[in-house]
């Protein structure tokens, strides 16, 4: 049997202020976890306005990504299952906008946390994967890439 390996293609919001940032708690088949506002690329969008759809569907503010923080690979199994998945992930930074109060989070989210990099680190037992504080410091070493380091064809906005 051929069976070809897919990477499910992830975004994640790396949203600072203030010296904090913005991270999801959230329900896990593994218990509560923390994350950056991330999720899965939806067919016909670009991976820009996917983290700009995710980042609003899970923190309730607008977001509008202006560089790429950078690109990761990363493999998880679920210890319950064995389940064993491989991400592929797509982290931006960018301009947190309006903070809509009437909106609902996402399924799963619990609530938003603003987290200073130390507590970051000292949290890294409950994050949800190794990535959340990777793209953390990429962050804070400065990492940006131009937006069109990634380019999405027009293709992917043809309706099937």
């Amino acid at each position: 049997m051929n069976t070809r390996w897919k990477p499910s293609a992830t975004v994640a919001a790396i949203i600072e202020r203030e010296g904090r940032y913005l991270l999801v708690e959230e329900e896990t088949p593994e218990g509560l976890r923390l994350n950056n506002p991330a999720g899965h690329l939806d067919p016909g969008e670009s991976p820009e306005q996917g983290v700009a759809r995710e980042a609003l569907e899970e923190t309730a503010f607008a977001f509008r990504p202006t560089a790429l923080v950078g690109i990761y690979l990363s493999r998880f199994q679920r210890e319950r299952t064995g389940e064993d998945i491989t991400y592929l992930r797509f982290a931006y930074c960018g301009e947190l906008g309006e903070f809509d109060a009437h909106r609902s989070l996402d399924t799963g989210i619990v609530r938003t946390l603003w987290m200073t990099p130390d507590e970051v680190r000292a949290s890294a037992d409950r994050h949800r994967s190794p990535l959340v504080l990777r793209c953390i410091e990429d962050h804070l070493a400065g990492r940006r890439f131009a937006l069109d380091t990634v380019q999405t064809d027009l293709s992917v906005f043809v309706a099937r």
